[in-house]
């Protein structure tokens, strides 16, 4: 009796899994986020400067830096996808 219980929540928790799996993409997803996914906590707060980086330029050609555009205005990155 207990085996048919243990074996029936197994079974629950795989179809589980497979669902949230193939909710999030598919396999290749799931492989891609635990390969890729290299976030760590960040050390910038609320003031401080910006670091200095290179940024490419719309055609994908020149690199400048960013401490080149800080000036007497507000400087303002926005990333994103707007469609």
């Amino acid at each position: 009796m207990w085996k048919k219980i243990l074996l029936g929540i197994l079974a629950l928790l795989l179809l589980a899994g497979g669902a949230f799996v193939y909710w999030i993409g598919g396999p290749s997803m799931v492989i891609g986020m635990i390969r890729y996914d290299q976030r760590e906590e960040g050390r910038l707060r609320v003031g401080d400067r910006a670091p200095d980086v290179p940024l490419l330029s719309l055609d994908g050609k020149n690199q400048l830096q960013l401490s080149s555009f800080i000036g007497p205005k507000p400087l303002v990155l926005v990333f994103g996808s707007f469609t």
